[in-house]
């Protein structure tokens, strides 16, 4: 059965059909799904049917796997495999994994596993799309700019209010991390411009702390347009994969207090370059233990 692609959104999203993720990877299928998340930002896949280790072997067809994280240790019996857990944190804030990193994933893969009965959408922005829409002025204007990223963060919601948040948020930040990024980040494979900000995007370089925080707010409001934003309703047992490179999203926490449990396996991705052509750097901290730093992968 050839691999299908079904747009599911105008701007970002697709559905993957007629791909068996259990079986052995072959080369063509490996470009197709390459091409389908350039283009599309975010491929999904029903009853991908996959356990931990089957979730590491499809995202290695991106490239060399991450640690779990550079702080948060890996669910049990693994090395690669971060629990998205709300008994521990509900992720309910728009960021780009990792950025606090000098090479944050290139790419994540979500895989469902605890679906509470409502709510618990996953959603995914489209940034390249953000970029797209910003005035010409405002466009120059990011083009320009560097923005630092931090672990040191309160992800703009209220104190954790169980034993079991507060230790989660307290490992979060054990570990202090800065990185200092470009806020248009060129895509390697693509060449696509796409707003690199975010919840861990604390202060834009050379600007008052007020005046930086009103440009983050303006930026951060093209990015969340609902134009570009994929809002995914899980079921068990499928696969997100999207690009960290150029997306952001947010867990919605609209659930009560039912479980929700996904299980995440990033891609290790390369140093982020800005439009004029200045990488990225660390500030504080080293995350070699979490990434090496790698090439794209076309």
């Amino acid at each position: 059965m050839p691999v299908s692609i079904r747009k599911l959104t105008g701007r970002i999203g697709a559905v993957v059909e007629g791909v068996d993720l259990t079986a052995p990877s072959d080369p063509s299928t490996v470009t197709a799904l390459r091409e389908a998340l350039n283009e599309h930002k975010a491929i999904v896949f029903d009853q991908a049917n996959l356990d931990n280790a089957g979730q590491g072997r499809v995202a290695a067809w991106f490239g060399e796997l991450t640690t779990a994280h550079p702080n948060i240790p890996a669910a049990d019996g693994t090395a690669n495999v971060l629990a998205v857990d709300s008994e521990t944190s509900k992720a309910d804030a728009w960021h780009t994994d990792v950025t606090f990193v000098v090479n944050p994933p290139q790419v994540t893969t979500l895989r469902s596993l605890t679906i509470p009965p409502y709510g618990g959408e996953t959603l995914i922005a489209n940034a390249a799309a953000a970029y797209r829409d910003l005035p010409v002025p405002l466009r120059a204007l990011a083009d320009s700019l560097r923005v630092v990223h931090t672990n040191q963060h309160d992800y703009a919601r209220p104190p954790a209010t169980t034993a079991l948040r507060q230790e989660y948020d307290r490992v979060f930040v054990s570990t202090p991390y800065e990185a200092e990024h470009p806020v248009v980040r060129v895509h390697p494979l693509t060449g696509e411009r796409g707003l690199f900000i975010g919840g861990f995007a604390q202060r834009i370089v050379g600007l008052p702390s007020s005046d930086s925080a009103d440009l983050l707010r303006i930026l951060q409001s093209y990015v969340t347009r609902p134009e570009n934003i994929l809002r995914w309703t899980w079921s068990p047992g499928q696969l997100l994969i999207f690009d960290n490179r150029i997306t952001q999203h947010y867990g919605v926490d609209n659930y009560d207090d039912h479980p929700r449990r996904l299980n995440r396996v990033t891609v290790a991705g390369d140093v982020p370059v800005g439009v004029d052509g200045r990488r990225s750097r660390q500030l504080v901290g080293d995350a070699s233990h979490y990434t090496g730093v790698l090439e794209a992968v076309a």
